[in-house]
């Protein structure tokens, strides 16, 4: 049996970063001490999966795109990622191509790295049910566009138990 490759992104304070250590192969900490993308496409073409900026996300791409299963934490901002995660998220561009083909029947980019297992977005903070269900959504779609077999969303109320969901 194939062993998983367990990959954690969050927004989370450090005393949490260092409790969701032990739960993953990699950890990605969404502090918000690393630059936005500069949409250079450079991790597309010139450098595959590699961001030219130099900090904590250099290698963010080619760390979620090898993940076989894929957990996000995130604090709820009107029903999508908070902003942190969000920069994360497009910094990880480079897990596919700018190449094209059909996936779910509809256009995608080429996935550099394969089908993954699961994404899964812990979703924390105050949330309506609108809110739920565009989180819901954009889990979903993201889960296609990065090739992942299924998405889940749990919406956590409060952060006791935080790290047995993950």
């Amino acid at each position: 049996m194939n062993a998983v490759n367990k990959v954690i992104l969050h927004d989370l304070d450090i005393d949490y970063h260092e409790k969701l250590r032990g739960k993953c192969d990699s950890i990605i900490h969404a502090d918000g001490k690393y630059a936005p993308c500069q949409g250079c496409f450079g991790c597309w073409t010139k450098h595959p999966a590699e961001c030219y900026m130099k900090d904590s996300l250099k290698q963010a791409a080619r760390v979620i795109g090898q993940a076989d299963e894929f957990v996000i934490i995130t604090e709820n901002l009107y029903g999508a990622y908070s902003p942190a995660v969000k920069n994360v998220l497009d910094r990880s561009i480079g897990i596919s191509t700018p190449l094209s083909t059909y996936r779910g029947r509809q256009m995608h980019h080429t996935l550099r790295y394969g089908k993954h297992g699961l994404l899964k977005v812990i979703v924390y903070g105050d949330i309506t049910d609108t809110e739920k269900e565009t989180f819901t959504y954009i889990a979903e779609r993201n889960a296609i566009n990065n090739g992942f077999e299924k998405s889940e969303v749990i919406f956590a109320e409060d952060f006791s138990g935080l790290e047995d969901l993950v």
